[in-house]
């Protein structure tokens, strides 16, 4: 039954191969720009970035500028108030990355996120002052800067401070957050100073074009603009957390504010095809499962077998199901997880193991107990940015609140949205099912851990010199999404826009179907596909990956902002 099932698939795969093109593009062009490119998801943020970058401003400055001044324009990722990760490539060569995500307060407990009776409890994880932990934006984007910006951090934060204290035009997008707060503030009062951040001084919403100031969140900038990390983890703002924190039931405190440190620490290394890979290090598992998988398809001749044939997302989908196994196995905070077989992981060796055990004319399963035999629900909402800079400088950064607007909490007096990242941690011990939920041990609940990511700011090079910078926001299918952008980039030779634009899919080990962006796959695909066994699920879009090719023949910058953006822009000169 097998053979004849592997000799239908050969032949169907032929006819349908013959009938249908390689690969699904869209046509698009990337922006072109000669001296620098900041590619974000509002691009009154990528104006800001390449306007510094105008002043002379390094791409680490322009990725500050840029950070902040999302934290006003696009505040459903943008913030202040989470966290994330910055991957630089220096045009001399110097590879560096950035740790700022959020951490655990001290009074945190493995299980603060479960209800009396054991079971799960989605308010604590996700919805009230127990789902945040402490930020860490403004003390990386300090780093970062402490270590390779070359213009002073006042001129960098400046930009967000006026767009706050003046204004931005409200945006169709907001709409809807407005609406649920004043909702949400009808059974809770703890939403009244969202309503107050959000909403007009009488109560009323904003129509799209008008003028959102947000008068706290500019003084909060201020005090970050002239008084540098310590405007957030010091003084009036560390008060203002800590007082709205105690009011409300909330855990962070003047001492985890001031205790919370961002590390500066190396990118995972891999290689593919003649490429250098650098991608986000633990906490996050971005570059672990991307290196992991490019190492596995690279004994695969993927270009032959088409873009996007069923072939082709067959053995991605093995690819994905394997290394997202590892990432709920083996990968946490390397500060409470010592042992944690990095080297091993993204070794080509584990590759070929793993390649070995793939059947190429059938799904392999996703077993809860079994992680590829080797003895928590992520939100989609983040944001990431992509710069380069005049002398070739690359910088990959991806931050996040967690939920769309975090947990919709704004700190009273301080205009800014708090994160809910606490959600991302493993919410029961011991407990992963067939739904996706994990209870591993290296991402439980302690007091000043870092949560498990899937982040995944990421750099190509080639030769010594960076190539491509790629990211996305898309919970736990971010890592998928770059890793396609890549693919499309090398194996498919596609320019970036058209790498950006490509249809997506996304397989995460548990639960063990496939989602396929709707409308993209041909009928013929499909039915190939799920005749190897695989369970198909359809979406809506998939991330929203911003991306600068700099092609060194030319000297010139290619840049995309995905076109799933509402806003996205890639700005030049």
């Amino acid at each position: 039954m097998r053979a004849f099932s592997r000799g239908l698939f050969l032949i169907l795969s032929i006819f349908f191969l013959w009938r249908s093109p390689a690969s699904a593009q869209h046509g698009r062009q990337p922006v072109t720009a000669e001296n620098g490119m900041v590619v974000s998801t509002q691009y009154l943020a990528s104006e800001v970035g390449r306007d510094i970058l105008k002043q002379g401003g390094n791409a680490v400055d322009a990725a500050v500028a840029t950070a902040f001044a999302l934290a006003v324009v696009h505040p459903a990722a943008g913030n202040i108030g989470g966290g994330g990760f910055l991957v630089y490539h220096g045009a001399d060569g110097e590879v560096t990355a950035f740790n700022f995500r959020e951490k655990a307060p001290m009074a945190a407990t493995e299980s603060m996120m479960l209800n009396e009776d054991g079971s799960i409890s989605s308010v604590n994880r996700h919805y009230n002052l127990l789902s945040t932990g402490v930020p860490g934006t403004v003390a990386g984007l300090a780093l970062a800067h402490e270590r390779l910006g070359s213009l002073p951090w006042s001129i960098l934060v400046q930009p967000a401070v006026r767009l706050a204290g003046e204004g931005f035009p409200f945006t169709r997008n907001l709409s809807g957050f407005q609406e649920r707060l004043l909702e949400r503030v009808q059974n809770d009062p703890i939403y009244q100073s969202s309503v107050d951040a959000f909403l007009k001084n009488d109560g009323s919403t904003h129509d799209a074009g008008e003028l959102l100031i947000q008068e706290h969140l500019a003084q909060t900038l201020e005090r970050i603009r002239d008084q540098g990390r310590d405007g957030f983890y010091a003084g009036e703002t560390a008060r203002l957390i800590a007082d709205f924190m105690a009011e409300w039931g909330g855990l962070i405190t003047e001492e985890d504010l001031a205790a919370y440190e961002a590390v500066e620490q190396s990118p995972i290394h891999g290689t593919y095809r003649g490429h250098d890979i650098y991608s986000m290090s633990p906490p996050s598992s971005g570059g672990i499962a991307l290196v992991t998988m490019l190492n596995i398809l690279e004994g695969y001749d993927l270009a032959a077998l088409g873009h996007n044939s069923a072939a082709y997302l067959h053995l991605m989908t093995e690819a994905m199901r394997r290394a997202y196994a590892d990432r709920a196995q083996f990968i946490g905070d390397p500060a409470f997880n010592p042992e944690m077989p990095v080297d091993w992981l993204i070794s080509k060796k584990h590759a070929d193991d793993l390649r070995a055990s793939i059947a190429t004319d059938m799904k392999s399963e996703s077993d809860s107990s079994a992680f590829n035999g080797l003895k928590s629900y992520e939100s989609e909402e983040t944001t990431h940015f992509s710069v380069v800079d005049v002398d070739g400088n690359m910088v990959s950064l991806t931050y996040t609140l967690e939920f769309g607007y975090g947990n919709s909490i704004v700190v009273d007096g301080a205009g800014f949205l708090l994160n809910n990242e606490m959600g991302d941690f493993n919410p029961k011990p011991g407990y992963t099912d067939r739904n996706g939920n994990i209870g591993t041990a290296p991402n439980r609940v302690a007091p000043q851990k870092r949560m498990l990511s899937s982040m995944t700011p990421s750099i190509v090079a080639q030769d010594g010199k960076p190539l491509l910078a790629v990211g996305t926001p898309g919970g736990r299918t971010i890592i998928n999404t770059v890793l396609q952008v890549i693919l499309n980039v090398i194996d498919h030779d596609m320019n970036v826009a058209e790498a950006v634009e490509a249809p997506r899919m996304h397989h995460q080990w548990l639960p063990d179907r496939t989602s396929l962006e709707r409308g993209y796959f041909s009928q013929d695909t499909i039915d190939l596909y799920t005749l190897l066994g695989h369970e198909v699920v359809f979406r809506g879009s998939q991330g929203r990956a911003m991306s600068i090719f700099v092609d060194h023949e030319n000297g010139l910058l290619h840049g995309a902002a995905d076109s799933r953006s509402y806003k996205g822009r890639a700005v030049g000169y």
